[in-house]
């Protein structure tokens, strides 16, 4: 993905207007062409219903369905400042498999509150979840304000009731901003409805998040995805996750610890002389090191962990809970190997946030817990807050995702 789009995340509980919002988000930015809000408009006419910002989500929801069934939609819009995109997930669990697996790393996230119902447990839970995940750029928005007559004391009433939780789990926002997304209330432009909100509108507020740390500063990590074979040269191909690499630069090779050095970076039909984060690209290297997917190449300073034994935060999401010593598949970038959780050092409620037990040997459903993961084979690994990528895994039992966890130290 371009690394000029800004990748945020907008969560909430099930009813409290996402969809709402984001289709709101598109037609006050501009992106949603006016034919298509008119096609929405008809089919509701048609159908006896007023007109919803909601229904453009559902609009867009059934022709991606036409093409392919695909786990995260990305949705575009941009301001005068810069592009985003919004890595949507229909709900917590799916929020969490893709934020854990990466193919939807946010840099900022959304949380919105109905101000009618309040903080629910989901809301909670989704709270937990970002924490869990490092996210440190948060806008809060309190939506529906118009079904609460657009009280201050609603929304101060709320605003407290959500930073008791958010300073539990160690999340400062930015902004807590009064909305009505349907009615278009401090979404791009300031309410007439709100004349005692001093701050920023929505979208000012996301203009004031700064793009995370260039990853190409980190060091190299290419965790190697496929082996290709042409005319007799092995290209060895995968996504750079931090750091550059160069012609002529000397790697090792993880969890085999095996030396080499670059002869050619390729990116389809192009040689370049060097390459960073974010790329997808082939090397080709002097010496043939029988290189197998799931190996790591890294830069020879600053080297990840190999390791057989780690701590973990593990954010369990199967009906089925697992126990202490039950095998599953592990998968850390590209990387696939048998594991088990050898201890449990403690199990959290992730919506009260109350420690459940200290001795305990199941995890269940919804829970979160601190534990020890013993793999079979030797992987590679990063603590979360340095370098995300191999710092987040996911569990596998049978053909699911039960359980994502990143690494802690």
């Amino acid at each position: 993905m371009d690394k000029n789009y800004l990748k945020l995340v907008i969560v909430g509980h099930v009813d409290h207007g996402k969809s709402t919002l984001i289709g709101r988000l598109l037609v006050d930015t501009g992106v949603m062409p006016q034919s298509k809000i008119d096609e929405v408009k008809t089919v509701c006419e048609s159908l006896g219903r007023t007109f919803e910002f909601a229904y453009l989500m559902d609009y867009m929801e059934e022709e991606r369905e036409k093409k392919i069934t695909i786990d995260t939609a990305q949705i575009f819009f941009k301001t005068a400042l810069r592009d985003y995109v919004i890595i949507d997930a229909p709900g917590h669990k799916e929020f969490l498999k893709n934020m854990i697996t990466g193919s939807a790393q946010a840099e900022g996230a959304v949380l919105i509150v109905d101000a009618k119902e309040g903080v629910k447990e989901q809301t909670k839970r989704h709270a937990y979840i970002l924490s869990l995940l490092g996210l440190k750029q948060i806008v809060i928005l309190i939506n529906k304000m118009d079904l609460v007559g657009y009280k201050q004391e609603r929304f101060e009433e709320i605003k407290k009731e959500l930073l008791v939780h958010l300073t539990a789990v160690n999340l400062t926002p930015a902004y807590i901003i009064p909305i009505s997304a349907s009615d278009g209330d401090n979404i791009a432009n300031k309410s007439q409805h709100l004349p005692w909100y001093n701050g920023p509108t929505f979208l000012a507020a996301l203009d004031s998040f700064k793009p995370t740390l260039a990853s190409q500063i980190l060091p190299l990590r290419l965790p190697i995805q496929d082996i290709y074979n042409f005319g007799g040269q092995t290209i060895l191909a995968g996504q750079i996750e931090s750091g550059t690499i160069k012609t002529n630069q000397e790697v090792v090779f993880l969890p085999i610890n095996k030396k080499t050095v670059v002869l050619s970076v390729k990116k389809w039909n192009q040689e370049l002389t060097e390459a960073a984060a974010g790329h997808n690209i082939g090397i080709t290297t002097k010496d043939d090191l029988k290189i197998q997917r799931g190996q790591v190449a890294c830069g020879l300073e600053h080297l990840p962990q190999v390791t057989s034994e780690f701590n973990a935060k593990v954010f369990w999401m199967s009906s089925e809970g697992i126990k202490t010593e039950e095998k599953f598949i592990l998968k850390c970038a590209t990387q696939e190997t048998e594991a088990k959780i050898t201890k449990i050092n403690k199990i959290i409620n992730s919506s009260s946030l109350e420690t459940i037990t200290n001795q305990s040997d199941e995890i269940k459903e919804t829970e979160v817990a601190e534990v020890v993961i013993t793999t079979t084979n030797p992987i590679v690994i990063e603590d979360y807050n340095y370098i995300q990528e191999l710092g987040r895994f996911v569990i596998i039992k049978g053909e699911d995702i039960a359980a994502g966890g990143i690494v802690i130290k």
